[in-house]
């Protein structure tokens, strides 16, 4: 059974359909205005009882079910109403409840309208429309990782026992090993954390050093370098990119070896609009960009990827180009990231074999002179970019009760990414998820308080933690950040306070817990 909705407004709102028509183009029918006034009244959160139906008159503009919704658009409006009343379809207070909207709706245009009389309707339209779309993108954003069928990589890995020497022993001088990929850890991410100056970076550096070496070069790294390597200690780490054959990237002196696009499926359709979607967010979140700003970055981004042909992928100078055809005159934030990031040449121009990339170590230097935004927004894609290579790999083995190692990423001055909620969500999902893909996190940081955020404890998701020197030496924290229980605490205070430069406490299970030790560093 189909049931007919024929309404009349009140009385009151008969003059206020045709003051509001007359501010639409010449011809415009009657009904839109009642169309705009019933979304008007949903959305503003009003909702009638029963006892309410009475509440307006019928002696106003009347429509007929065909004039109010024409067959195209009724069943859209219907549901409308039974999503928000969680009613049937076939609920015969329906046309009580659209009449109900559309008075209510048209008072609320009538009392907008009324204070202010430079009010345009379609500018009062845009800006429901912006208003309503920011609720939906203030809402959690999906962190998951976009699928890619065709990415076919094969990435190297290392099966057998990474056995790294970590220090010694300050009382007998023995070495101290640790056993990175042995599954009696939960997972293999690292936490470091020591001021800057007591030797962490060294010891970084020989980290990655021993690991390249021992796993003959099948487990690759990237080092990223928020801060920037100043020229002179560019200089001193030569005989660390010389060991492990590892290429300095210099940011923006010369381009990030890769187009960050590249972890989008450029074959199927609905993986290639979900990837597009995925650039856009990273983009627009770690640049603090708005939703306007978020759509013409998406069709920027669209009209660039269908000028490619076959599985050829657009540059970001290649977005930057549509954005500033989209855009005309109207600079504005967005305009200057994109505009930067493409002068810059950031990222490379050309789309680069994925595979040769992965299979290389790298040390990415992010120069201090470039802006705060467009150093986010390349660390994020950059990041993302692993991330979602990777996740879309099969899990690596575990042969013998060690678990194949693929990929070092080890993140410098992560303090400075932990900072705010919308870096820590992303990074939380890498940790957890990356793991079985035989990918290991590493990360540095000046302090403790910096991993133990208040929303998590990051450094829960980081089984291996080494202690240097640091300013809070809350024993609590420490504790928190080591995993230590309370029967730790003496021995925890007693060598925080005798700690000197280039030592450390650690919680590794082949060395005793709290003990300290002389850190293993790079020498040049």
């Amino acid at each position: 059974m189909t049931y007919q909705i024929n309404i009349r407004t009140s009385d009151t709102n008969q003059n206020v359909v045709t003051e509001l028509t007359n501010k639409l183009p010449s011809g415009a029918k009657e009904n839109v205005i009642a169309r705009i006034a019933l979304g008007y009244s949903v959305q503003s959160g009003k909702k009638f009882t029963s006892t309410e139906f009475g509440l307006y008159n019928s002696k106003g503009k009347e429509y007929k079910d065909h004039v109010l919704f024409d067959s195209k658009h009724r069943d859209f409006y219907i549901a409308v109403i039974c999503q928000y009343y969680g009613i049937h379809k076939m609920d015969e207070n329906i046309p009580k409840y659209i009449k109900l909207h559309i008075d209510h709706g048209l008072e609320l245009l009538d009392k907008t309208f009324s204070t202010d009389n430079q009010l345009n309707l379609f500018d009062f339209l845009i800006e429901s429309l912006e208003k309503n779309i920011a609720i939906l993108d203030n809402t959690e954003s999906d962190l998951t990782h976009v699928k890619n069928n065709n990415q076919n990589i094969q990435k190297s890995y290392f099966s057998s026992l990474i056995k790294i020497e970590v220090g010694n022993n300050l009382k007998s001088n023995e070495l101290i090993y640790l056993n990175l990929n042995d599954i009696s850890y939960g997972n293999f991410h690292i936490a470091v954390a020591g001021n800057s100056g007591m030797g962490k970076t060294r010891f970084a550096l020989e980290l990655l050093a021993q690991i390249s070496e021992k796993t003959n070069g099948q487990t690759n790294f990237i080092y990223l370098d928020f801060k920037g390597l100043k020229p002179e200690d560019a200089e001193k780490d030569k005989e660390f990119f010389t060991r492990t054959k590892a290429e300095y990237i210099d940011i923006p002196q010369m381009p990030f070896p890769l187009n960050p696009l590249m972890f989008i499926d450029n074959i199927n359709d609905k993986n290639k609009k979900m990837g597009i979607d995925k650039f856009v967010d990273i983009v627009c979140k770690y640049s603090n960009l708005g939703i306007k700003q978020r759509g013409k970055l998406r069709t920027a981004t669209t009209e660039a990827f269908l000028d490619k042909k076959g599985s050829v992928y657009p540059s970001i100078s290649d977005i930057n180009e549509k954005l500033l055809e989209i855009m005309g005159d109207d600079k504005d934030s967005l305009t200057e990231i994109i505009s930067e990031l493409s002068r810059y040449n950031i990222f490379e121009q050309e789309s680069k074999n994925i595979e040769s990339f992965l299979n290389k170590n790298f040390y990415i230097s992010l120069s201090g002179d470039l802006s705060n935004a467009i150093r986010f927004t390349s660390l994020f894609l950059i990041i993302n970019y692993l991330y979602n290579t990777f996740m879309n790999l099969e899990d690596s083995p575990i042969e013998d009760d060690y678990k194949a190692i693929r990929y070092v990423i080890l993140i410098d001055e992560a303090h400075v990414i932990f900072k705010e909620k919308k870096y820590q969500d992303l990074l939380e999902k890498i940790l957890r998820e990356i793991r079985s893909k035989g990918v290991i996190v590493v990360l540095l940081s000046q302090g403790i308080e910096e991993y133990n955020q208040k929303s998590f404890d990051f450094s829960s998701l980081c089984e291996i933690a080494f202690l240097l020197d640091i300013k809070n030496k809350d024993l609590k924290m420490i504790n928190k950040f080591l995993g230590f229980s309370e029967k730790e605490t003496v021995k925890v205070a007693r060598s925080m306070e005798n700690i000197k430069k280039g030592e450390a406490i650690s919680n590794i299970k082949e060395f005793e817990a709290a003990e300290l030790f002389k850190l293993k560093q790079f020498l040049s």
